[in-house]
């Protein structure tokens, strides 16, 4: 049904985006010095396997999401002016990430991170959805390249962003588009499965209790780009105070 909206859907994306907001409270607190022992966010298995659930979860949505939005679409382009309303949020988003960044992190700004990951896949998501039964093994394949494939010539920065590097590139945030395409992929299939199978899955109402989550799912873009300086904003302001 066109513009139908699945509140289970709205409220997952939303523990995604609630986790993130707890992730990121924790290295603020790092970063200000009020988490002590101070922890180490690229290497500390407590916070790598955490950021690594998260954009799972994150990307693993928007594959669920583009499942519900083509088949809304009942047979139109795969492209219509919506998508690139909101593909150009998304983008405009990733670039504000990375000016941001770039004057907190100047040596470690973030360069191709999880939103610029999310605009580069909705795109090649939206490319690969005809192909349905092979989204699962297409997935895989994308999951597993970077660890059979790694060249040199990929570590250069106008090609980190696909993924297939010798080394990370020292940034505060990087999701190149191998492996994390393959969990789209994942998601699509997902989404495809159940709208067809066990469309209940998606559609059944939520307790009255999870709604909240699910108007927080809808926003959760809004709720990406402002939780951060206000976090920030909060421990800057709590210091000048004296709090801690």
């Amino acid at each position: 049904m066109k513009g139908e909206r699945f509140d289970r859907l709205d409220a997952l994306r939303a523990v995604a985006v609630v986790w993130m907001a707890a992730f990121h409270f924790g290295f603020d607190l790092n970063y200000f010095g009020l988490l002590q022992p101070p922890h180490n966010f690229h290497r500390d298995a407590l916070w790598t396997t955490q950021r690594a659930c998260i954009v799972s979860l994150f990307v693993f949505c928007a594959g669920l999401s583009q499942a519900v939005a083509l088949q809304a679409l009942q047979g139109g382009p795969r492209f219509p002016p919506a998508f690139w309303r909101r593909w150009a949020q998304v983008a405009g988003c990733a670039v504000l990430v990375s000016a941001g960044s770039a004057l907190m992190f100047p040596r470690t700004w973030i360069q191709f991170g999880v939103l610029h990951g999310i605009a580069v896949m909705l795109i090649l998501c939206r490319l690969a959805a005809p192909l349905r039964a092979w989204l699962l093994p297409l997935g895989a394949l994308c999951v597993g390249l970077p660890r059979m494939v790694k060249l040199q010539l990929f570590d250069h920065p106008a090609l980190s962003w696909i993924g297939l590097v010798t080394r990370v590139p020292f940034t505060e945030d990087y999701v190149p588009v191998l492996p994390w395409l393959g969990v789209m992929l994942w998601g699509l299939a997902a989404g495809q499965w159940l709208l067809q199978h066990r469309r209940a899955v998606l559609s059944t109402p939520l307790p009255a209790a999870l709604k909240p989550l699910a108007v927080l799912g809808r926003w959760s873009l809004s709720f990406y780009m402002l939780h951060q300086p206000v976090l920030i904003g909060a421990l800057m302001a709590g210091r000048s105070l004296g709090w801690w």
